[in-house]
């Protein structure tokens, strides 16, 4: 069976993405911690992190990286942080969100947040994307 994740990146299910490659997708979550909250998830329909292929997390925390470099210039804050819980859908995804303090790794701060405004912070973010390099991979995820 599907998950929400897989029917977003088959395109059954709309998504605002920011990076796409063979191995992962970068996508908006509708309830983010904070404008520019992304999740990195693999293609692959894995439950849990550590049966992921080693060599396809390894791409993902590389992209995670990258996403968070590229959140720190779009949204102006010192760093980002990275979270994997995934109780909530059982597809493997990495959080990766802005953040200028530790607060931003309170999940119960997050909300759904307006269509808008959830397309916005996604602009930003491709945009700085884009400056730093990864135009391809920005496009290739619209």
């Amino acid at each position: 069976m599907s998950t929400i994740f897989s029917k977003i990146i088959a395109g059954d299910i709309p998504g605002q993405f920011v990076w796409a490659d063979d191995v992962c997708v970068v996508m908006a979550t509708i309830e983010p911690v904070r404008p520019g909250h992304v999740m990195v998830v693999p293609r692959a329909e894995v439950a849990k992190f550590n049966d992921v292929d080693p060599a396809d997390f390894a791409h993902m925390m590389q992209v995670a990286q990258i996403v968070a470099s590229a959140q720190e210039k779009a949204f102006s804050v010192p760093r980002a942080v990275v979270a994997i819980l995934g109780f909530e859908v059982p597809h493997t995804h990495v959080h990766v969100i802005p953040a200028e303090s530790e607060d931003a790794a309170r999940f119960s701060d997050a909300v759904a947040a307006p269509a808008e405004e959830i397309a916005s912070a996604m602009d930003k973010l491709r945009a700085a994307l884009a400056e730093a390099g990864y135009a391809e991979q920005v496009e290739a995820a619209r």
